[in-house]
């Protein structure tokens, strides 16, 4: 597993590329290296990492290498431009400089290849209310970003921002599962899943039961905040989630601990085929 980690104040965090190895894919300990990628700056952090998958979600090799997309920003700087990079690796340890920026206000790619197309959902955070895009490559690295957004705020349980959407397709159907604020009274910082589901990648139809996986109020540390997610394909074609968790007010810390769930038969989605 790779993931975004800090120490110090939130304004003054820089993030950088953490690795942790695991047996199950629920028990995970750090890998010796970690952290395996930062800037050379220092000051730009490694946000939201999503790998090249393949359509069905497993993880997909180029010439026996991984790639990496994320999004970096210079949090002590105050600036808040978002832009994406990307990196690439033949063990997952030792991984290349992050490339120059490649696209501007993008916020948690996600990216899959389906022949030689490359295809990717992103969090568009130029202007508030926060929506999702969608862009097409040849390379990974040429994007065309489509002009019109392909998801906006449009669910009562919906606030303010939609946010870490990740893209999977099955049965010639794309589906998403995304983040997004609650809108209800006192739990305005709380954060759930959505799901969806497209024919074309572009044109989604949100499940009308959302949100479909939310905080445990019987647990502090992932009580207020469950999102930040990825979800791969196991080897019999079951899917695992794992994603961030924050612990309940004053939230002292942006991201606290990861936790994993797997989806059932009777996970409140419907079909997923």
């Amino acid at each position: 597993m790779w993931y975004s980690g800090s120490r110090a104040e939130v304004a003054e965090r820089v993030f950088a590329l953490g690795l942790a190895v695991s047996n199950d894919g629920v028990h995970f300990s750090r890998h010796t290296n970690s952290p395996v990628l930062k800037f050379p700056d220092n000051t730009h952090s490694i946000l939201t990492p999503s790998l090249l998958r393949n359509p069905d979600g497993s993880v997909l090799r180029e010439s026996g290498k991984l790639r990496l997309w994320f999004s970096s920003c210079d949090f002590p700087s105050r600036d808040p431009l978002h832009t994406l990079h990307e990196s690439s690796s033949q063990d997952g340890t030792s991984w290349s400089d992050p490339s120059r920026p490649l696209l501007e206000n993008v916020y948690a790619p996600s990216v899959i290849r389906e022949g030689d197309r490359y295809h990717m959902w992103f969090t568009d955070v130029g202007e508030e209310p926060w929506c999702f895009r969608y862009a097409e490559s040849i390379n990974g690295v040429d994007w065309e970003v489509r002009e019109e957004p392909v998801l906006k705020l449009n669910q009562e349980w919906e606030h303010q921002r939609l946010f870490y959407p990740t893209v999977l397709k099955r049965s010639a159907k794309f589906l998403m599962w995304y983040g997004s604020y609650s809108n209800s009274p006192g739990e305005e910082m709380t954060t759930a899943l959505g799901f969806a589901k497209s024919t074309d990648g572009i044109h989604w139809a949100k499940n009308p039961g959302n949100p479909v996986f939310g905080p445990e109020p019987r647990h502090d540390w992932e009580s207020h905040y469950t999102t930040s997610q990825s979800i791969l394909q196991l080897p019999d074609g079951s899917l695992r989630i794992w994603y961030a968790a924050r612990l309940k007010p004053p939230f002292v810390h942006k991201y606290f601990a990861i936790g994993t769930a797997k989806l059932t038969s009777t996970s409140p989605v419907g079909p997923l085929d």
